[in-house]
């Protein structure tokens, strides 16, 4: 395995114009360490450089400016089988000649290894993907789930791989199997300290399988972090809104001395030093909480705001209540056995110390740098 780094990545599919404005970079200044053994997910909408950039570190394609090193080591210049890199793509890619057994020995084949040597590891490596009873079948026999476990075992198998990278790998999987797919995947990862890198749009798939996860957007990287990381501190709008089920609710706010925050033709206090600090910057802010940290009263309640419920969905085990205030809606979530319609007038009590605060969609530092508790009452 190798320790990856992106220093300055930027590329161009037309190259670079005359007039640098005019350049459409797919991807830009991108400034990445991925570490030995890690499980990183590149997460992001369609069309936002993830799969770009992973060509990159793979090698199929070279970045219009930037180096990337594999353990040191300048490998820019170097194709996908000199960085010893695996992938795994969207559609399995098995050979439909061969048995599995002959799927998982063909790149050892191909190296010149002794082929007692060579079944001792394709038995290992199936013994890790739990498909040692499928070697003698023909892989045009298997469900597409155990076409991609053939496709990773053939990219693993080769005790050198520097990484393994998967782009959208459960993409044609059944969803039934998709669970056990990806739980197959963070077993490998973790028991053979595999670095994997994973593409995909779904943050569901991101966040349980990764350790860190990149978000991306217009081919820049938006936040790392841990999923936890993620979602309890965004470091813009978009990641905010992104990551998230629903996304965080956004309030466009006037801050007032002393602690009062104007919106919607109502308000709410906060810590008056919280609202000293932002008030060094300007006056107007987007105030920002998820959902789940918005608790809702049928009754009126102190330090509350009013609305009225415009939707309800019921999730099974919660409700996302949808309450407009004056022109804006705000999404909370409610107890399954709350009773609550269309139409009902209810009370919703934000809670301070999970409000972030945004100027011009990016997080608003209200800590001092190297503070870690996010408790707004110490202002």
């Amino acid at each position: 395995m190798a320790i990856i780094e992106l220093r300055n990545i930027c590329h161009a599919y037309n190259g670079i114009q005359k007039n640098e404005k005019d350049t459409i970079y797919a991807v830009k200044d991108i400034n990445q360490i991925y570490p030995d053994g890690s499980a990183v997910a590149l997460l992001g909408p369609s069309g936002c450089g993830k799969t770009t950039l992973l060509e990159i570190i793979s090698g199929l394609l070279v970045p219009t400016k930037g180096q990337i090193f594999f353990d040191g080591k300048d490998v820019t210049s170097l194709n996908a089988k000199q960085r010893h890199i695996a992938q795994v793509f969207q559609f399995p890619v098995v050979y439909d000649s061969m048995n599995v057994y002959g799927n998982l020995a063909f790149p050892l084949r191909n190296d010149g290894v002794d082929s007692d040597k060579i079944r001792e590891r394709v038995y290992e490596v199936a013994k890790y993907l739990e498909i040692t009873d499928l070697l003698k079948y023909s892989v045009t026999k298997l469900t597409a789930a155990d076409k991609q476990k053939v496709s990773l075992g053939r990219g693993i198998v080769r005790p050198d791989t520097a990484a393994v990278l998967l782009d959208e790998p459960l993409t044609v999987i059944d969803p039934k199997a998709q669970w056990g797919l990806r739980r197959k995947l963070k077993q490998v990862q973790k028991e053979l300290n595999i670095t994997m890198i994973y593409v995909t749009h779904d943050q569901h798939e991101a966040l349980t399988f990764a350790e860190h996860v990149t978000v991306m957007d217009v081919g820049k990287i938006e936040q790392t972090g841990s999923p936890k990381e993620l979602h309890e501190n965004p470091e813009s709008t978009f990641v905010g809104y992104f990551i998230g089920s629903p996304g965080m609710n956004f309030i466009d706010v006037k801050v007032n001395p002393g602690g009062k925050l104007d919106f919607s033709g109502t308000s709410i206090l906060i810590a008056g030093k919280i609202a000293d600090k932002l008030l060094e910057t300007g006056k107007y802010f987007t105030l920002g909480i998820r959902p789940e940290y918005i608790i809702l009263y049928k009754t009126e309640t102190e330090s509350c705001i009013s609305g009225k419920v415009k939707i309800v969905e019921d999730n099974g085990t919660y409700q996302i209540i949808t309450t407009q205030i004056g022109a804006l809606d705000i999404k909370s979530r409610a107890p399954e056995s709350m009773e609550i319609t269309y139409g009902d007038i209810v009370w919703l009590h934000l809670n301070q110390d999970k409000i972030k605060f945004f100027k011009e969609g990016k997080k608003f530092p209200l800590q001092p740098i190297n503070q870690k508790s996010s408790n707004m009452e110490e202002y």
